[in-house]
Parts: C-alpha cells; structure tokens; sequence
C-alpha cells in the first residue's frame, strides 16, 4: 500500500508540474483519503484544487495544511478561495488568523492583497486603500520586490475600481516601469489613457526577481 500511495503522489506532483491541475488533485485526493494526516500529501492536494478553483476542495486541504504543520504560508490562498465564493466573513477571519501566526513579509503582503481586494468587491474602497498604504504600497521604490509590484498593482486596481483615474495611472505605471510584463498592467495603463513609461535607465543595484508574475 505504501509503495502504491508514494507511486500515486508521484504521479500527483509531476501532472502539477505540467500544469494538469485537476488530474493532481484527482490523485492527491486518493492518496489524502489515505493518509490524511501527512502535510505534503495535504499541501499538493491543496494546490492543485485552488490551481483548478475548485474552491472548496482548496480550502479543506490547506486548512489541514495549516492545522498539522502551523505555517501559514497558504492561508491567503485559504482567503482567495472564500473570495472566490463570496464569503468576505471567512475571508477576515483567516486574514486576522494568519497576522496571529507570524508569517513572512511576502506571505503577509499576499493576505493583504487577498483582503484589500475583498474589501473592493464590497466597495470599502477607503479600507483597501488605508490596508494597502499602511503596507508601504504607496511608496515608489527605485528597486522594489516582487511583494512591492504586486502590492502596487493592487492599490492600482483598487483605486481604478474606486474611480480615481489619476492615483491608477501612477502606479499601474510604476508597474510597467519595474516588471513591464506584469499581469495586464500595460493594457491597464492603456485603457486609462495613459501612455506606456519609457524603460527605467536606472541600473539596479540588486538582481531583479525572477520569479513570474501571472
């Protein structure tokens, strides 16, 4: 049986990889089923249910996530997944959980993100804004990190989705400058009226990350 479940969990890792989401959840979950107390099983799992937005089936596996190891890194995916069904309730008190569990910054900056943007479905503009600002979201930084951009990117949207054009163009354009590939801040910029920032010809002191936006 163990040697079936570690074949199966195998097979589970490598269709994620390849991005076949839901055929890493349909063998994570046969392997969850069976050992449900075992983190990694729980944490794959989870991932590819959120990666196919099955919602539901996301939250209960990084939930037991969460509740065997105590690391909250994918608590905002927990949140993203109660946003994506509308439960803003749910969403808050995961957010105020995953500040109680000291996570890291980029953890940290992904549950604001998730938060603010909840706060924005609902049209309490003025909280997303005050949450992202308080983060450092406003601050233009000559070499910002991948957090950094995200968290821009999401004060742009939520300023765009609360109807201040000009606060939008600002930072949808501070994006474009740092990651000019990031998310769909060009067309964003565009659809503002603005035009695209020429390339930043400041040299970076620090490597540039290379870790994908999407």
């Amino acid at each position: 049986m163990r040697e079936k479940m570690v074949n199966t969990l195998t097979r589970a890792a490598e269709a994620y990889d390849r991005k076949r989401y839901e055929e890493a959840l349909r063998l994570g979950r046969v392997v969850a089923d069976a050992t449900p107390g075992v983190a990694a099983v729980r944490e794959l799992t989870g991932l590819g249910a959120y990666r196919a937005e099955r919602w539901a089936m996301a939250k209960i596996h990084l939930r037991a996530y969460f509740a065997i190891t105590g690391d909250p890194e994918h608590l905002p995916l927990v949140m993203d997944a109660d946003r994506a069904n509308h439960r803003y309730r749910a969403v808050e008190k995961t957010f105020d959980e995953l500040q109680a569990n000291e996570p890291t910054a980029e953890v940290l900056a992904e549950g604001r993100i998730v938060m603010a943007e909840a706060w924005a479905d609902q049209r309490r503009y003025d909280e997303a804004i005050e949450l992202l600002t308080r983060a450092g979201a406003a601050k233009n930084l000559r070499n910002p990190s991948y957090r950094h951009v995200r968290l821009w990117y999401t004060l742009a949207d939520v300023y765009d989705r609360a109807g201040d054009t000009t606060s939008a163009r600002e930072l949808f354009a501070r994006v474009v400058i740092a990651e000019p590939d990031a998310y769909d801040a060009s067309d964003r910029l565009r659809e503002l009226g603005a035009t695209l920032p020429g390339k930043n010809r400041k040299r970076r002191v620090a490597p540039k990350s290379k870790k994908k936006l999407d």
